[in-house]
C-alpha cells in the first residue's frame, strides 16, 4: 500500500530516471492536480494510505510525463498574467515572456480601444488585455478552429468577453483597430528539429512555424496591419530573441514610426513596437 510520501518519492525519481527537466516540481504539481491538495496538506496527510484509483491515475500522469508530454496538457491549464487558462494540444503553452507584450500593450492602451489579437491561439493576450482594462473592445482571430474553441472556452470560463472568429491572417479582418498585437510563429523551419521534445513533439507546428528565417508571419503583418490599423495605432509583435533586427528592418520598410523594441524579465529582446503616422 502507498502513502502520499513514498508515491512522491517514487514520481520523483521516476521523472528524473527520464530526463525531465524539473522532475522534483513536476511530481509534486501532477500529485496536487490529482488530489487537490496544497502543501500543508500534504505534510499533514503525507503518511496517509491513499486511494487506489487516484495512485493508478498519477501513475498514469507520471508515465505521460516520462515521454515529455507537456505538463501544462496534462493539468489542462496555465497559468498567465493572474489568470488560469486552460490549454490543449490545439494551443501553444502560454509563456511568462509574453507577459512582456501584454504589459506594454497595456502602457500604450487608451481607454475604449478597439484591439486586434492576430493568432490568439489560447486567447491569452486578449483575454489578459481585456481583463486588466475592460472597456475596450477585444478580438481575436485565428486560422484554427481548435484554437478558437480553447479561446471562447477560456472567455466563458474567465467571465471576460472577446470575440473570436476564424481568419487567415487578415483575410476576414474587419474594420480598423487602435492596437493590433500578435505572438506569431517565428521559429525557423530548420530549427523545430532541435527544439526541446515536449515542444517539437507536442505543440502546434503550426503556431511554431515561422518559414525558413522564421520571419514569414512578421512580413504579411507588417505590410497589412497598415490598412487595418488607425491613424496612430500601435502595432506590437513578440519576436524571438535573435530577431529585433530583422522584425524593426521591416517596421522601418513599410514606413511605421515611433519603432522601440521592449526586453523581457531576463533582459532579451521580446518584443517590437510600431506606430502608423
Amino acid at each position: 500500500m502507498s502513502t502520499l510520501a513514498s508515491l512522491l518519492k517514487y514520481g520523483r525519481e521516476y521523472l528524473a530516471e527520464r530526463k525531465i527537466d524539473n522532475s522534483d516540481g513536476d511530481a509534486w504539481y501532477l500529485m496536487e492536480f490529482v488530489w487537490g491538495i496544497d502543501r500543508s496538506c500534504y505534510f499533514i496527510r503525507s503518511d496517509d494510505i491513499i486511494e487506489q484509483e487516484k495512485e493508478e491515475r498519477y501513475r498514469e500522469l507520471l508515465e505521460k510525463r516520462g515521454r515529455h508530454v507537456p505538463l501544462q496538457y496534462l493539468t489542462g491549464q496555465c497559468g498567465f498574467m493572474g489568470l488560469v487558462f486552460q490549454v490543449n494540444e490545439q494551443v501553444l503553452i502560454p509563456r511568462q515572456d509574453t507577459e512582456t507584450l501584454v504589459e506594454t500593450a497595456l502602457y500604450r492602451l487608451k481607454k475604449g480601444s478597439r484591439v486586434l489579437d492576430l493568432c490568439t491561439g489560447s486567447g491569452c493576450i486578449i483575454l489578459s488585455l481585456k481583463n486588466m482594462e475592460p472597456s475596450i473592445e477585444a478580438v481575436g482571430t485565428d486560422i484554427s478552429m481548435g484554437a478558437l474553441e480553447t479561446a471562447r472556452k477560456n472567455g466563458e470560463n474567465l467571465g471576460i468577453n472577446a470575440q473570436f472568429y476564424q481568419s487567415d491572417m487578415f483575410d476576414k479582418v474587419t474594420g480598423t483597430f487602435d492596437m493590433i498585437v500578435s505572438n506569431p510563429p517565428y521559429i525557423p523551419s530548420g530549427d523545430i528539429p532541435g527544439l526541446m521534445e515536449e515542444v517539437r513533439s507536442y505543440e502546434p507546428l503550426k503556431a511554431l512555424d515561422g518559414g525558413r528565417d522564421g520571419l514569414d508571419f512578421y512580413r504579411v503583418i507588417a505590410q497589412k496591419a497598415l490598412s487595418f490599423l488607425n491613424p496612430g495605432g500601435w502595432l506590437g509583435l513578440e519576436i524571438g530573441y535573435d530577431q529585433k533586427k530583422a522584425v524593426e528592418g521591416l517596421l522601418k520598410t513599410y514606413g511605421y514610426g515611433e519603432i522601440e523594441t521592449v526586453q523581457d524579465l531576463a533582459g532579451l529582446d521580446r518584443t517590437v513596437w510600431g506606430r502608423r503616422l
